[in-house]
């Protein structure tokens, strides 16, 4: 063993060499690895317990469901629940409504959300912070306290509904797709997240672009858009998401059996005399299924949205 290998120790001590403070480091991160793991295990466990108790459900019995205490799993497999869910109700027609609702809501904040953060992050214009902070503001306004409002500018829309140039005397955008489509098309949180990849960007790309004789909007649309994939899959899948799960909105603008969304469908399982909890997991199971395959799809590009969202 060399000089140089041997650390400077008290009278007593026992010589520490590199390889042993080496092995010592990798033996505790290996150990706060499995501690890690451990805590993300339970974490991932917990979160799941609820869809399995889901999918069980939607197989038992009323036999099953009746039985105290409740057992684990069904006796009987009823595999019936699914198509006998489907009959209750016409849910083909919901589930058209809430993809072409959640379609809608995907496509209109793609193209404005991105055109908003980009003129946020990268267009220079007086006023540009205030806007700005005015839309962290509006991420901290509950979603409940804005139905009220919604729900008016919706009842009195002008030459809607029979309504005349104040708003009056007619139902305005009640039971229309203009209802279900306009108000949830655009939110501050994706102009946010927008604006955040696009002020990740270099701005060597902008000079260049701007040296080739590019205007603004191609280098909007072809330079720098191209480069956010991740932000666009977050935000559509988020947005997505939010539109398909929406309950309270739909219920509220529309009574008409042809406009119902699934969330709204599924109710009709929950009766004054009781609640059929197989035919409702059963609907329910179906309702999550899209959005699980959607994220399988888009996990790689919505994990890495989120952990660059931050950057600047």
């Amino acid at each position: 063993m060399s000089a140089e290998a041997v650390k400077t120790t008290q009278p007593g001590e026992v010589p520490v060499t590199p390889d042993k403070a080496a092995r010592g480091r990798a033996a505790r991160r290996r150990s706060t690895h499995i501690a890690l793991n451990i805590a993300l295990s339970i974490g991932a466990l917990t979160m799941i317990i609820p869809f399995l108790w889901m999918i069980v459900t939607s197989l038992k019995s009323p036999a099953d469901l009746a039985q105290f205490p409740p057992s684990l799993l069904p006796k009987d497999w009823v595999w019936s629940n699914y198509p006998e869910a489907l009959k209750a109700a016409p849910f083909h027609i919901y589930f058209r409504n809430s993809f072409i609702i959640s379609a809608g809501h995907t496509m209109i904040t793609l193209a404005l959300g991105a055109m908003a953060g980009y003129s946020l992050a990268r267009i220079p214009f007086r006023g540009r912070e205030i806007v700005f902070m005015s839309f962290v503001a509006m991420l901290m306004i509950p979603t409940y306290t804005k139905i009220v409002p919604q729900f008016l500018l919706v009842k009195f829309m002008p030459f809607f509904g029979g309504n005349d140039v104040f708003g009056q005397g007619g139902t305005g955008w009640l039971n229309t797709w203009w209802a279900l489509i306009i108000p949830g098309g655009l939110s501050a949180s994706a102009i946010f997240l927008f604006r955040q990849f696009y002020l990740s960007l270099p701005k060597e790309l902008e000079e260049a672009a701007r040296l080739d004789g590019l205007g603004e909007f191609r280098i909007f649309a072809q330079i720098y858009t191209p480069l956010i994939k991740p932000a666009l899959a977050t935000v559509g899948l988020l947005t997505f998401q939010e539109s398909w799960n929406n309950f309270l909105w739909p219920l509220l603008v529309t009574t008409r059996d042809d406009l119902r969304v699934i969330q709204v469908g599924l109710a009709v399982f929950r009766q004054l005399d009781g609640t059929s909890w197989n035919y409702l997991m059963a609907g329910t199971t179906l309702a999550t299924l899209p959005m699980v395959l959607l994220f399988l799809f888009c996990q790689r590009y919505f994990v890495q949205g989120f952990a660059n969202a931050g950057i600047k």
